[in-house]
């Protein structure tokens, strides 16, 4: 088993942020990806989000994760034994349900997480390691979004790739096609993918998820602009943005947007670029779409699965489904 640490370079990473913020502040409408959110500073801020009374998303799929973990770990190893992927690792928070519930069932479980963040993949290996004995971590540093590479399974041996906490939702339809599309190569027939998506219910609910009375919410999405004050050497005056959240029914997804309140021109020394703001005009920040009943399956089956089963909670309002590779 290759487990790997290479972090991407400080010259690679602000390439690739330079490219995007050039090509996003630059395009008409302006948008900035949302991946520039997860900085050490919005990690912590969206780990606050996730402990909102407004913010539904994680408790639903951990009540979920809970009530159906030894089921689920029992379907995709078809009485194999059985090893985890994840994909975004990240904290590995509510994937410690599977794991315990794959240990309960044979002793021994190897676990991949995969993610983007070194530091953040050896804090969960820590973490599990000391309250899970029987699971051995595999950390794999890769951003996934550009392709998958896993080691082969051992003999007798499948694999359940999870892909949970909604984060399919980040990505435009094409994208998150191709994106399961890419987890199917890299998985044998038989493997199993556990995937969760957060469904379309009522507007007030979903608003009140995304802009907080206490405004950590607000917080999260103006820490991009600290962000590239920071590495870009801009000033974006941080007062200057509104923090807007609003639900697009046709599109069928959340969006948030940072709103300029006045007209202004914004410095980025170390891209020697202006980009100027009319006030009213917005940065798209981030998608994140709401599945209706059956769609996370027609993606699953149009991604080279096969959907078996979904399981969601009592109000219907976040499903995770499980689909078995073709």
């Amino acid at each position: 088993m290759t487990t790997t640490f290479a972090s991407p370079s400080s010259v690679q990473i602000f390439d690739q942020t330079a490219s995007a913020v050039t090509a996003g502040l630059t395009s008409d409408p302006k948008w900035l990806p949302s991946w520039l959110f997860y900085d050490a500073a919005g990690s912590r801020l969206f780990d606050q989000i996730t402990h909102l009374p407004e913010y539904y998303v994680t408790r639903t799929e951990r009540a979920i994760l809970a009530e159906h973990a030894a089921e689920m770990i029992s379907q995709a190893a078809k009485g194999s034994a059985l090893r985890l992927v994840e994909l975004g690792a990240g904290s590995a928070d509510k994937t410690r349900l599977l794991l315990a519930a794959a240990v309960d069932r044979q002793d021994t479980v190897f676990y991949e997480p995969v993610d983007v963040s070194a530091s953040a993949l050896v804090e969960a290996q820590i973490r599990i390691e000391r309250e899970i004995p029987g699971v051995l971590v595999c950390p794999r540093v890769m951003d996934y979004t550009k392709g998958l590479e896993l080691d082969p399974c051992l003999p007798g041996e499948n694999r359940l790739a999870l892909y949970i906490g909604s984060s399919i939702g980040n990505f435009e339809p094409k994208e998150a096609k191709r994106l399961l599309e890419s987890a199917r190569a890299a998985l044998d027939p038989g493997d199993c993918l556990l995937l969760g998506v957060d469904l379309v219910k009522d507007e007030r609910t979903l608003l009140d998820a995304y802009d907080d009375a206490s405004g950590v919410t607000a917080a999260f999405n103006r820490n991009v602009l600290i962000r590239l004050n920071r590495e870009l050497d801009a000033d974006f005056d941080l007062n200057a943005f509104e923090h807007c959240a609003s639900w697009n029914p046709a599109e069928s997804r959340m969006e948030m947007h940072l709103q300029s309140r006045v007209d202004q021109t914004v410095w980025l020394a170390a891209l020697d670029q202006r980009v100027s703001f009319n006030a009213g005009e917005t940065i798209h920040t981030e998608n994140s779409y709401k599945y209706r009943p059956g769609q996370a399956e027609a993606l699953l089956a149009e991604s080279g699965f096969y959907p078996e089963t979904t399981w969601t909670d009592e109000r219907g309002w976040f499903a995770v489904c499980m689909g078995r590779a073709r």
